[in-house]
């Protein structure tokens, strides 16, 4: 009988053994991926820090000490036109991503749970939507706005960036698996309007996506560049990325515009770290179970 137990422990040891080991690969290769993602964004910190004669100077992973220089030439460059971009920023990914996340909701709900003519060629059409880079777009829509004497405005950059094909389709997956149907019949037998239902039932239940596509959202049209670099000419109404982008264009001439660059690229950062570190409360493995589901 001891002879048993201790071949039943021995496997059982093994096993574990094998799982620890089959564990580190896959550890591994995210460890070296985070590393790879991370260290331009460390270096853009760091060369932040430094004035622009330890910039050229030599590459060095050590802070410089031209950071609070660095910060008042940034925010007094062009009479504060740094606020301004970022504003311009705020304004573009706030709008755009609340715009975007409610009509996705509204759209991901409806493939959900109403049959209706042409619903499955609008979702093969909302799939291959996936598939077109947004690249491709950009002329077209270009081209569109400007015939609707929309191009150079604000809305020109707004617009195109409510649609969002992923959006709708990560909605649709959370109604699904959040969403069960005979809670929504129910209240249709207790006579509650479809819009009562939609704002009491279903948007509760589906916070959780509504909260990963406007963070995609947000994070998509903050980080944009090429749509507001064809749509847009006023410097009052450019994002970051495109200001930034004009800025690097001028350090040629100025090489002290670098050092501008870069700490106006590590500032610009700031707000994206602080929106994934607000939002991440609200996340849960609800859209990985409906995923399943669905």
């Amino acid at each position: 009988m001891s002879a048993i137990t201790t071949r039943r422990s021995s496997t059982t040891g093994r096993s574990h053994l094998q799982t620890d080991r089959a564990k580190v690969l896959p550890t591994l290769i995210l460890l070296i991926g985070a590393f790879y993602c991370l260290i331009p964004v460390a270096w853009v910190f760091i060369a932040a820090t430094k004035a622009p004669a330890e910039l050229f100077s030599s590459f060095t992973l050590s802070p410089g000490s031209g950071l609070v220089a660095n910060l008042r030439s940034l925010f007094t460059y062009g009479g504060g036109t740094y606020g301004l971009w970022a504003a311009n920023s705020l304004l573009y990914a706030g709008v755009g991503g609340i715009a975007s996340t409610l009509v996705s909701t509204a759209a991901g709900y409806a493939l959900a749970k109403f049959q209706f003519a042409g619903s499955r060629i609008f979702f093969g059409a909302l799939l291959a939507g996936l598939l077109i880079p947004g690249i491709t777009l950009a002329i077209p829509q270009y081209m569109l706005l400007s015939d609707l004497h929309l191009a150079g405005t604000r809305l020109s950059v707004l617009l195109p960036c409510i649609i969002s094909p992923f959006g709708i389709y990560l909605c649709r997956v959370q109604a699904n698996g959040a969403i069960a149907q005979e809670a929504l019949e129910a209240a249709r037998i207790d006579g509650a309007s479809e819009w009562r239902i939609f704002r009491s039932i279903a948007l509760p239940l589906m916070v959780p996506g509504m909260v990963t596509v406007f963070l995609l959202q947000f994070v998509g049209i903050w980080n944009n560049f090429l749509l507001p670099y064809i749509m847009l000419s006023d410097q009052r109404t450019f994002p970051l990325t495109v200001g930034l982008s004009q800025l690097l264009n001028q350090g040629s001439a100025s090489p002290a515009l670098y050092s501008v660059a870069l700490i106006g690229a590590a500032v610009a950062i700031l707000p994206l770290i602080a929106l994934v570190l607000f939002l991440q409360r609200f996340w849960r493995l609800d859209l990985i179970s409906g995923g399943v589901k669905g």
